[in-house]
């Protein structure tokens, strides 16, 4: 918790006001699914939820650090519910939610905590909802480098522990909760000056209401 607050409030917006590629691509997904009501785990400073917010849905976000809330708060006022707290507390609400967008948080878990933050999901996701997950990939460069802990874990020179997935991790931690396709992506999508592309592993499930 500390670590983030002090990011917040050292760093301020330290990734910019534009979304991410992939929450723009999450939108259209969730629009062709007919989701209106998102919840954001790791919500940050509401960068990513713009993009929601502005083409009519209903967010609510999960943030642990209260500076990132104050943040959100002074760029995009009250036009969304957030719950202060850490991931592994949920569910803050007894809501169940058409679509979920979790961007670069799951890979700072441990096994334990990856594993209760994808059942706690899926728990709250509606029927027919979709949960897309953005999680840094083994492709990335930053795999490899720092400390090992586990398998596929490193400790960056920040002290920051990082789990890389792989198509054979995503299944194996996502395939009992819907999981409908995994793919490989680059962020930003276009390469732009200045900004290094990292590699990530975009993983969507659907809540199956079959018996």
């Amino acid at each position: 918790m500390e670590f983030w607050e002090s990011s917040f409030r050292d760093k301020q917006e330290m990734w910019g006001m534009e979304p991410a590629d992939s929450a723009l691509v999450a939108l259209e997904l969730f629009k062709h699914n007919g989701s209106q009501k998102i919840l954001i785990p790791g919500f940050g400073y509401g960068r990513n939820a713009k993009v929601f917010l502005d083409n009519g849905l209903d967010v609510t976000g999960i943030e642990i650090s209260e500076t990132a809330i104050r943040l959100a708060k002074e760029h995009y006022g009250n036009s969304f519910k957030i719950h202060h707290g850490a991931v592994d507390a949920m569910p803050f609400d007894s809501e169940l939610y058409d679509g979920i967008f979790c961007y670069a948080l799951i890979h700072l878990l441990d096994a334990k905590e990856r594993s209760n933050l994808i059942r706690n999901c899926y728990e709250q996701l509606a029927p027919n909802g979709l949960m897309i997950f953005l999680t840094i990939s083994k492709l990335d460069a930053r795999y490899g480098k720092g400390k090992e802990l586990r398998k596929d874990t490193f400790e960056t020179a920040h002290g920051v522990t990082l789990f890389f997935y792989d198509e054979e991790s995503a299944k194996r931690e996502f395939g009992p909760y819907g999981l409908i396709n995994f793919a490989e992506w680059t962020e930003p999508a276009a390469t732009m000056e200045n900004k290094p592309r990292q590699h990530f592993c975009q993983i969507l499930c659907k809540k199956n209401t079959s018996p």
